[in-house]
């Protein structure tokens, strides 16, 4: 079954044709990163415009990537939400338009679940997938712990009570006068800093809990960014790289230790890191580190030893990390096919309130 996968959550134009879930054809993602940059950050209505006048071009080149013509595409997939709603029209109104011309069943995708998917693109057939699955999904606009015991089921462990992940990691790098998206500079930042200098706060949100909050995280580093200003007079670089380290290791320690938390709770075989932020090398060598040491930390820090082992996974493709179409249409074949083959058939409208437990199945 081939399915076009279109996205346009937020800030990325793309379309993709995967084949029966796993096999990707095409991949074709324009990125509006260069025109946000400008800004710091995304202007929804410019990504509105942007991805009007991109959508068809990006469709069209992952057609041709595929070396299909759109007769052979079995149906089409689209994001219906979350994301930012004037970019999220765009997606659905092009993917409706062309269901209803066309005549192709048309498959709303929720968001988070297309991320989660994305680890099923590279799956080999020596090495399949094993559920229970505890998934980490970490991006710019979504924090979320959810376990997959079965396709296209989603229970939800936790989120996050205030700021994404990502979300800090664009407002602390906006406080260190770092660039846009946070991400990366942080990362860059960090590679040359002291990640012990500063003692940050991790909030745990008590005992048992899956659930994440960074807000007062991004007001630890506003306050020491305010006094450091107030000695100097400005921020040194050595500062800055110590800062960025230490934030760093805050926000992957929490991620790290309440996904094996949850993973050693719920029995799960394997544990997938997904989402823009699961692009941090360091999220993931310390992901790595405690599956390999078998360990966690708890909310005082103190190590716990896991009784079971985990297989750890994330896109060793970054551009599966971050906005794509082909996790959508992977979700989008995975829902259809533990549905018995049901295929939804007509238009679909963007909610923007869509949560994880809201997700067509």
């Amino acid at each position: 079954m081939k399915i076009l996968g279109i996205e346009t959550s937020c800030d990325e134009t793309a379309a993709a044709v995967v084949e029966d879930g796993t096999r990707v054809l095409s991949n074709v993602i324009f990125s509006q990163i260069p025109l946000h940059a400008r800004t710091g950050g995304v202007v929804p209505e410019v990504a509105a415009r942007e991805h009007v006048v991109r959508i068809v071009p990006v469709v069209d080149k992952a057609l041709k990537n595929a070396s299909l013509c759109i007769d052979a595409i079995d149906a089409i997939a689209v994001t219906r939400g979350p994301g930012l709603v004037s970019s999220l029209i765009i997606g659905v109104s092009a993917a409706s338009t062309l269901a209803a011309v066309l005549r192709k069943p048309l498959i709303p995708v929720n968001h988070i679940a297309g991320h989660i998917y994305a680890n099923w693109l590279e799956e080999k057939p020596s090495d399949k997938i094993k559920f229970p699955v505890i998934i980490l999904t970490v991006s710019g606009g979504h924090n979320e712990l959810v376990l997959m015991e079965e396709h296209a089921s989603y229970q939800l462990l936790g989120e996050t009570f205030d700021d994404a992940a990502g979300e800090a990691f664009d407002k602390v790098a906006r406080l260190l006068g770092l660039g846009y998206p946070g991400g990366p500079q942080i990362a860059k930042a960090a590679s040359r800093g002291n990640p012990r200098r500063f003692n940050l706060p991790q909030a745990r949100m008590g005992r048992g809990s899956f659930d994440f909050s960074f807000s007062g995280l991004k007001t630890a580093v506003l306050n020491l960014v305010n006094k450091e200003c107030a000695r100097n007079g400005s921020l040194s670089a050595e500062f800055i790289a110590d800062c960025a380290a230490s934030f760093q290791e805050t926000v992957c320690g929490v991620l790290t230790d309440k996904l094996l938390s949850a993973a050693e709770k719920f029995k799960a075989k394997e544990v997938h890191l997904a989402g823009g932020v699961s692009a941090n090398q360091r999220l993931r060598a310390m992901a790595q580190e405690k599956v390999e040491g078998k360990y966690y930390c708890d909310q005082n820090g103190k190590k716990i030893r896991l009784n079971s082992s985990f297989k750890l996974r994330y896109p060793l493709d970054l551009a599966y990390c971050t906005d794509n179409a082909a996790m959508v249409a992977s979700a989008a074949f995975f829902t259809v096919k533990k549905n018995g083959g049901h295929q939804p058939i007509g238009p679909v409208l963007a909610d923007p309130e869509l949560r994880m437990y809201d997700v067509v199945q």
